[in-house]
Formats: structure tokens, sequence, C-alpha cells
């Protein structure tokens, strides 16, 4: 049995403490209890939640015994610190075998000393604050989820799922975490080194005309698309698309074009083992030359790089 503790402060996140449906649906699939979930506080009794819901809890005193420790975030880490009293009991963390952190939960294990001299992740937008407040930890602010020896933090929102996915991968096999996110309808299984945003999401054009032909442009990365053709496809002039396109993205066609190419490829990368040349291929690059060179200009290492970190 692998006894899970959910470690709640005031003001924190309930969609953090739905992951908890993720050990919940791994014993489903197993039909056996491999996992126990509880939810523990500073005291014994009701924590209330950013959104007023206020969740029973047993206090941290008792869980000494734990497996693994959840420290859940909240919205506001800076306005809603981690009690002092708190903070000095998690300095003796080696009474669990690892300890995770959920979005900006990372503040408080950095608080206590547990994030010193390790790669670690947050919610996006408190990346740079993490690492300025907390100098011995090294911060990797658009990551989904790190794990860096028995300390596992996650970006925000639903990251922490990914992050829950990957525990019940390492504890039970790669079969297990996958029927798990089947059943859960997670769309992909996303790696931890993954980026926070997608481009698309980036990009949020403000009309459908635009976000059509970012649509159809993502479905025909296998081939050259011009901007000459995205033009067509939006019934604009290539002058006239060029403009309206910069004015509601921020970016050129072709440098959008790009991106979405990176993305597509960078996932191919993570997620199989296709040769390079093949990945090239199918996401627009000449070759595998050229997706290289894209690869370094877009994000600053080389896709066998990059590989070698989604299987590690």
């Amino acid at each position: 049995m692998h006894r899970i503790g959910y470690l709640l402060t005031d003001g924190f996140q309930m969609l953090a403490l739905g992951t908890q449906s993720v050990f919940e649906f791994a014993n489903t699939v197993l039909e056996r209890p491999y996992y126990t979930v509880e939810q523990y506080a500073m005291d014994a009794g009701g924590v209330r939640s950013s959104m007023g819901v206020t969740v029973a809890c047993k206090a941290i005193g008792e869980a000494e015994r734990l497996d693994t420790l959840v420290v859940l975030g909240v919205t506001d880490p800076l306005g809603n610190p981690t009690p002092a009293r708190l903070v000095e009991f998690l300095k003796h963390a080696d009474i669990w075998r690892r300890v995770a952190g959920i979005c900006t939960g990372a503040f408080t294990l950095a608080e206590a000393g547990l994030l010193d001299g390790r790669r670690v992740t947050t919610h996006w937008a408190y990346g740079r604050t993490l690492q300025q407040m907390h100098p011995g930890a090294s911060v990797e602010e658009d990551r989904i989820y790190m794990v860096d020896g028995p300390v596992w933090t996650s970006a925000g929102m639903t990251a922490g799922l990914d992050l829950a996915l990957a525990l019940v991968e390492k504890d039970l096999g790669n079969d297990v975490a996958r029927t798990v996110a089947h059943k859960m309808v997670m769309h992909q299984r996303r790696s931890g080194g993954q980026t926070q945003h997608s481009e698309l999401l980036q990009l949020s054009p403000r009309s459908d005309r635009i976000q059509n032909v970012l649509s159809y442009a993502r479905k025909n990365l296998h081939r050259a698309v011009s901007v000459e053709e995205l033009a067509e496809n939006a019934n604009l002039s290539p002058r006239q698309f060029s403009r309206v396109f910069t004015a509601e993205t921020g970016q050129s066609p072709a440098k959008a074009l790009e991106g979405l190419r990176l993305e597509a490829a960078r996932l191919m990368i993570e997620q199989s083992r296709h040769p390079l040349e093949i990945i090239a291929r199918e996401t627009g690059f000449r070759d595998r030359r050229h997706l290289r060179e894209a690869f370094v200009r877009g994000f600053g290492v080389a896709p066998q790089s990059l590989r070698r970190e989604a299987r590690v």
C-alpha cells in the first residue's frame, strides 16, 4: 500500500485537489487499492479553499509514515505565505520517500529549503519570482513538471494532473499510466520537458477568420504552405492578410508558421521514436539539418538533446 498525503493551507486551489482522481483511477485499473490518499493541514480541522469550499484535514503530525507528500499551491503565494510552523515542520521532509509541489506549492517547499540545489518549476507567472526569492533553486519556468531526485514540482492548474500521472508511471509502469489517462479522457500525456504553452494559445487571434487560417495551417504542416496560400484561405490579398494577421497575433505569418512547425516537431520528438528525418518531413522542414537549425534558433537546444531529456 502506497500512502499519499495532500498538504493543504488556507486558500489552496481546488483544481490541484482534483489530481487525486489519478490515484483513484490507478486503483481502478489495478482492481486493488494500491494507493490511499488523505488530506492534512498544520492542525486538524477544516481548511478553506480559494473558492470557499472547506475540506476536512488531519494534523500533519500524523503524516510521518507517508510515502509521498503532495503540497498544494495557493492563488497568490506572495500575499498568502506559508505559516512559519509548517515551514519548520517541512524541514524534516526526509521522513517521506518523496515530496511534490503542485503549482505554487513549490514556494512552500522552497521556504523549507527543500529546493536548494535542485531543478524545479512552478506556475509560469511566478517562476521568475521563485528564482529571485530562492536563488539556491534552479527554476525552469516553462516546464510542465520537473523531477530532481525525491523532489517533484509542477506548473500550475492542469499540469498537476501530468505530475500525478508521472508519479503513477514511476510506481506502476507505462501501461497503467496510459490506461489511467485514457479513462480520464486526457487528450495526451505530456512529458515533463514540454512547454507550458501551446503555440496556438500564445497566438490567440481575435477573429474567426485568422483562427481558421491557423487551424488550416496546422493541418497542413507536412507540406510547404505559403503565406499566399494562407491569404487565399482567408479571402484576403497577401499584403492585407499579413497586416491583419500581424495585428491580431503580434507575429508575422512566416514566424507563426515556423512556431507551429516547431511545436509539432517537438511533440513528435518527445512522444515517438520516429527518426529525425521523418519528423522533419512530417512537420514541413526541408531536412534534418533545417530542423536542427530551427530548433536551436527557437529552443536553444538541438532535437537530439530534447529527445534524450524526454526519454530520461
